[in-house]
């Protein structure tokens, strides 16, 4: 039996789109249900970052972007990095994207 692939989007309000690998043969109802519920429950609990995420993709990344983020461990220092987005970032975003249009 041959495993077959494809994406699944999962729209978080309107232009936020998270896209999941899914092997046909294990997907279930009861599972996209069960990710439909996961997704709920994070925007319940964190609305500011979802606000956020809609916010910085409501219009697309050009050249020059700088993403960073900082991640603070309890008891830790924190941790920051960066990147400074060039056109072939942009050029590999946009081949995944393609590649995921294939597959549905």
């Amino acid at each position: 039996m041959s495993c077959q692939l494809f994406f699944f989007d999962v729209k978080l309000k309107r232009s936020i789109r998270i896209q999941i690998i899914l092997e046909r043969k294990n997907m279930n109802p009861a599972s996209i249900m069960k990710l439909m519920s996961a997704k709920s429950q994070f925007e319940r609990n964190h609305p500011k970052f979802v606000a956020f995420v809609k916010s910085v993709f409501s219009k697309p990344l050009e050249e020059g972007t700088i993403l960073e983020i900082t991640v603070t461990r309890p008891g830790a220092e924190p941790v920051t990095a960066n990147i400074k987005v060039q056109q072939s970032d942009l050029d590999l975003l946009e081949e995944l994207k393609e590649m995921g249009k294939g597959q549905v």
